[in-house]
């Protein structure tokens, strides 16, 4: 029975429940009446049920999808402004015991090459990624006790934030292990980290154990129930996803919603980030033998109507997609992007060799850092290395609350444009300098409060002539 505070990942994410959502929605999908009504609801910006954002992505009524697409560009820009913020991810090891059909680090798979960086080459990796301006890191690594233990992960982190190279700094470091015990948790509660991501995959329990045919990620119940261990061991923040292409797009968005709002009626707070990945080409891996994908249209409805149900939270697309594909979802939700990223085990401090490849997955958008933050700032948004709110203790409902409120806009907008210029003063080309200095000018401006307006002016002048660093609200 479906019960949305409920621990247990079967009545929290109830089959039957998606099934009557699938069907309600199909048959209300031309309902233009509620459809109406749905829209006016989200119009307040309090967010929607899993049920009326099904409606809504199953809607083929043109005229309504572009209401739900300004809709969607409207919200993001009242929480989120033109703020992008920028991460990168590190791969620590791909010594994995799961049997993922899906993943290229499945344990039967011989061809790819197994790695796993020792300290050293971690500190290596980092002092290359602050050299292309990164402040921000998502660690990656395969499940395997003997190679990987939350010992080595620990370790990892702990040399990660020591790193401390010329202007250079890791300043949060987000976590995308597999689902671990609230012991585990408590841990990387210390360590430090950011924000615990974990991607459910599919959130349909048979296909999920079809593609997880064997390895502790086999486990649904235990997979699923991740996010819960995860802040009763005291995280914050945590980081929902779905890879898009493994089940049926509309399960899997109302799979997804319904987490969120277990976790704000279990947890008190629903998730800080959504990531909405699509399955792509990897070492073994061809995309194209999976039958569930999506194209570009759909991806882009997906990430309005995510938006539109859950105004407040992150949302997060990565370089599996291309730069076209990036640009077009930029306004209708995303609040993340990556650049620059390698997804293979290290690669940022020397290119990884073809024949030694250990890759997850094909990198779509090969651009650099600097390509990717000249090209947002070319369209409008504010490039952000900002990590204040989580140094600041603004996590969890504190977050959640001052985003709510529109507070975070004192906050977010002053820290990305300060970011911003640490990057330009340490890592930027000339070209991409010039191009940020002038918006940074221009935004500088539309710093809501007075004060907070000439303290971020001064901050500025501060970072341009006395080299300093790290100014926060």
């Amino acid at each position: 029975m479906y019960d949305p505070k409920s621990k247990k990942a079967e009545e929290f994410i109830d089959n039957d429940e998606i099934l009557e959502t699938l069907a309600y929605a199909e048959a209300n999908k031309e309902n233009i009446e509620l459809i109406d009504s749905i829209l006016e609801k989200a119009r307040l910006r309090k967010g929607l049920t899993h049920r009326e954002a099904s409606v809504l992505l199953a809607c083929p009524i043109e005229e309504k999808n572009e209401e739900m697409f300004a809709l969607a560009k409207q919200i993001k820009k009242d929480f989120y402004g033109n703020r992008i913020v920028m991460f990168a991810p590190l791969y620590l090891s791909n010594y994995c015991i799961n049997g993922c059909t899906y993943c290229p680090y499945h344990l039967k798979n011989k061809h790819i090459a197994r790695k796993k960086l020792t300290q050293e080459e971690v500190r290596q990796e980092v002092i290359a990624l602050q050299d292309l301006g990164h402040k921000r890191l998502a660690i990656e690594s395969g499940e395997d006790p003997i190679n990987n233990p939350i010992e080595y992960i620990l370790e990892c982190i702990k040399t990660i934030y020591s790193v401390h190279h010329k202007n250079g700094d890791i300043r949060r470091v987000n976590v995308n292990i597999a689902a671990t015990t609230v012991e585990n948790y408590r841990k990387l509660k210390d360590a430090g980290i950011g924000t615990y991501i974990l991607f459910q995959e599919t959130y349909h329990k048979e296909s999920y154990e079809q593609l997880h045919p064997t390895g502790p990620k086999h486990d649904y119940a235990y997979h699923t129930e991740a996010m819960d261990r995860a802040m009763e061991g005291g995280i914050d923040d945590v980081g929902l996803g779905v890879l898009f292409g493994l089940d049926k797009y509309r399960y899997e968005f109302a799979g997804l919603l319904m987490h969120a709002e277990h976790l704000e009626a279990a947890q008190g707070v629903g998730p800080h980030t959504i990531s909405v990945p699509r399955l792509c080409n990897a070492d073994d891996i061809e995309k194209d033998t999976f039958t569930n994908g999506i194209d570009d249209d759909i991806f882009a409805k997906i990430v309005a109507c995510i938006r539109i149900a859950v105004p407040y939270t992150g949302m997060i697309v990565s370089t599996r997609e291309s730069q076209k594909s990036r640009e077009r979802v930029l306004n209708l939700g995303i609040s993340q992007v990556s650049g620059g990223s390698k997804t293979s085990v290290g690669g940022y401090a020397e290119p990884e060799p073809e024949e030694d490849n250990s890759a997850q997955f094909d990198v779509t958008d090969q651009r650099s850092l600097d390509e990717v933050v000249k090209w947002l700032m070319e369209l409008g948004y504010i490039p952000s290395f900002c990590t204040a709110c989580y140094r600041e203790g603004r996590t969890g409902d504190r977050f959640m609350s001052l985003c709510k409120s529109g507070q975070i806009q004192n906050c977010c907008h002053p820290n990305a444009l300060m970011t911003l210029k640490e990057y330009l003063m340490d890592y930027a080309s000339p070209e991409t300098k010039a191009i940020g200095d002038a918006l940074i000018e221009k935004e500088a401006e539309n710093v809501p409060n007075e004060k907070a307006r000439a303290v971020v002016k001064e901050n500025l002048r501060l970072i341009e002539q006395d080299n300093r660093r790290d100014f926060r609200f």
